[in-house]
C-alpha cells in the first residue's frame, strides 16, 4: 500500500481566502500607532502602506508564476531548490521553519491575547521580577522572558489550540480560517464604516502632522523604511497560498487569481483603514495607543462598540494565527520529505492525512517565540529575514526565466522584466536600510534586541543540520 498523501482540498474561495486570511491578521488591529510613531505624517503613512502594497504585488506576480510552474507543497522551498539547489533552499526552509514563520505565528497570537486583555485582566509581574531573568547575548539581544507575562502565556495557550487543530484535520483547519476571514470582513467593515460615517472625527487630521514629524532627507528616509517594515508585516502571508499549492484544486488557474484578487483587496482595505483610525485619532495621538483600533471605536461609538470591534479583532486575530499555521507547516513537510529534515517532519498521519508532526514541531517553537519579545520585536525580525528570501526568490525568477525558456507558465509577469526588477532593488534597499537601522536603535538603547542580526545568527545556525542531514542521505544511498 503506497503511503497516504496530502490531498487537493483547496478550492478558488478556500484559496482566495486563505491569501487573505494570512495577510489580515494582527497587523491592521496594532501596526499603525508604531508606524505613526516613527513617520508623525498621516500622508506618508498612507504612503507607504500603498508602496508596501505595491512591492508586495510585484512580489506576488513572481510568485504567481512560479507557483504554477511548480504546483508542489512547499512553496519557496521548491523554487528556491530549482534555482539555487540544495544548501540555499534548505537555508530557506530551516530559516522559515525555525525562525520566520514561528516568529509570525507568535506576533500574531501575542496581539490576539492583547486583545483579549480589552475583556479579562492578564496579570503580569512586577517591573522587579520581570528583570530578574534576563538571557544575554553580548551585542546582539537582552531577552526578559517574565516581562508581559500574562499576554506571553495566552499567546501560547492560542498556539497550543491550533496546534491541536492542524494536527487533527486539514479540512477543519480550513474551514476555521474561513469563518474567520468572514469575521475579521465584518470587523473592518464595522471599523471602517463606524469611524468614517459618525462624523465625529475631523478631515485636518489627514494634513496634519505631529509635533515631532522631521522633514530632513536622510531621516524621513530612514523612518519611512522603519515604518515600510511594521507595512510588511501587515502584507505578509501574501505567499503562503504557495506552501499548499500542491493542495490546490486547478492550481493553474486558482493561484494566480487568488494571489493577486486576494493582494489587491488588503490594499485597500489597509488604506482604508488607516484613514479611518487618522480621521478619529492624530497621527500624534495614535502613535501612543497600543489597541488603536479599539481606542478609536472607544472614542466616536463608546465603550460597547471598542468591546464589540476587540471581540471581533480576536477571533481575526485567532483566524489568521491559523491560516499561517496551516500553509507554513508545510515547508517542514516538505523538507522531511526531501531528506532536508527529520524523516518524521514528512509524515502525514495515517488517520488524520495531515502534517501533524510539523505542526507539533511548529507549534513549540512559535511558544518558545513568543517569551522572547513583544509584538514588534517578532514582527520586525521575521520581516527582515522574509525579505532576503524574497529577494532570492526574484533573482530566482530571472535566472529561471533564462535556464527554463521553454517551461509551461500557465501565468506570466505582466510588465516584465520592469516590474519583478523593482521588486528586487526595492528588497535590498529596505534590508540594508533596515540593518542600519537595528543596529542603531540597539546601540542607543531604543531597542534590547538587534532585530535583523539575531534573526540571521538563529538562521546560521542551520549550517551544521544541512551538513549531518547531507551526510545521513549519503548514507542511505548507499
Amino acid at each position: 500500500m503506497p503511503p497516504p498523501t496530502l490531498k487537493k482540498s483547496l478550492g478558488g474561495w478556500s484559496a482566495t481566502s486563505l491569501v487573505i486570511g494570512s495577510i489580515i491578521g494582527a497587523g491592521i488591529f496594532m501596526r499603525p500607532a508604531s508606524m505613526a510613531a516613527r513617520l508623525g505624517s498621516p500622508v506618508m503613512l498612507i504612503i507607504v502602506w500603498l508602496v508596501a502594497g505595491a512591492i508586495s504585488l510585484f512580489g506576488a506576480m513572481i510568485y504567481a508564476e512560479l507557483g504554477t510552474m511548480f504546483p508542489d507543497t512547499g512553496g519557496p522551498y521548491v523554487y528556491l531548490q530549482k534555482t539555487y539547489g540544495n544548501f540555499i533552499a534548505f537555508i530557506y526552509g530551516w530559516s522559515a521553519s525555525v525562525v520566520i514563520n514561528t516568529t509570525a505565528l507568535a506576533s500574531i497570537a501575542f496581539v490576539c491575547a492583547q486583545y483579549l486583555g480589552f475583556f479579562v485582566h492578564l496579570p503580569r509581574f512586577d517591573p522587579a521580577t520581570e528583570a530578574s531573568i534576563k538571557l544575554h547575548l553580548p551585542f546582539v539581544a537582552d531577552i526578559y522572558p517574565l516581562q508581559d507575562f500574562g499576554v506571553k502565556t495566552t499567546a501560547a495557550i492560542i498556539l497550543a489550540i491550533l496546534t491541536a487543530v492542524n494536527y487533527c484535520s486539514t479540512r477543519q483547519s480550513n474551514l476555521l480560517q474561513v469563518v474567520a476571514t468572514v469575521v475579521k470582513t465584518l470587523a473592518i467593515i464595522l471599523l471602517i464604516g463606524g469611524l468614517l460615517l459618525t462624523g465625529k472625527g475631523h478631515a485636518a487630521n489627514f494634513v496634519t502632522n505631529s509635533p515631532g514629524f522631521h522633514p530632513t532627507n536622510w531621516l524621513l528616509l530612514a523612518a519611512f523604511m522603519a515604518a515600510t517594515s511594521g507595512a510588511f508585516s501587515s502584507y505578509d502571508g501574501w505567499y503562503n497560498l504557495n506552501m499548499v499549492a500542491g493542495e490546490i484544486e486547478n492550481p493553474n488557474k486558482n493561484i494566480s487569481r487568488s494571489l493577486l484578487y486576494g493582494l489587491g483587496a488588503c490594499i485597500a482595505i489597509y488604506a482604508l483603514t488607516t484613514l479611518a483610525y487618522i480621521y478619529v485619532i492624530p497621527v500624534g495621538q495614535m502613535a501612543h495607543s497600543p489597541l488603536v483600533a479599539a481606542d478609536a471605536m472607544e472614542k466616536v461609538l463608546g465603550v460597547a462598540a471598542a468591546g464589540l470591534v476587540s471581540a471581533l479583532i480576536v477571533i481575526s486575530a485567532f483566524g489568521a494565527t491559523n491560516s499561517n499555521f496551516l500553509a507554513n507547516i508545510r515547508v517542514i513537510f516538505a523538507m522531511g520529505e526531501e531528506g532536508d529534515f527529520f524523516s518524521w517532519g514528512g509524515r502525514v498521519h495515517p488517520r488524520f492525512g495531515t502534517p501533524g508532526n510539523a505542526a507539533v514541531f511548529m507549534g513549540v517553537v512559535s511558544i518558545l517565540f513568543v517569551y522572547s519579545g513583544s509584538f514588534d520585536l517578532l514582527a520586525d525580525m521575521f520581516v527582515f529575514l522574509s525579505w532576503i528570501f524574497y529577494g532570492l526568490t526574484g533573482i530566482g525568477f530571472f535566472i529561471l526565466r533564462r535556464k527554463m525558456p521553454a517551461a509551461l507558465r500557465p501565468y506570466r509577469v505582466k510588465g516584465y522584466p520592469l516590474l519583478p526588477a523593482l521588486f528586487i532593488a526595492f528588497a535590498f534597499f529596505y534590508l540594508i536600510v533596515t540593518l542600519y537601522n537595528d543596529i542603531s536603535a540597539y546601540a542607543t538603547g531604543k531597542s534590547p534586541i538587534i532585530q535583523s542580526v539575531f534573526g540571521l545568527l538563529l538562521t546560521a545556525t542551520g549550517v551544521p543540520f544541512y551538513l549531518y542531514f547531507q551526510r545521513q542521505k549519503r548514507k542511505n544511498e548507499k
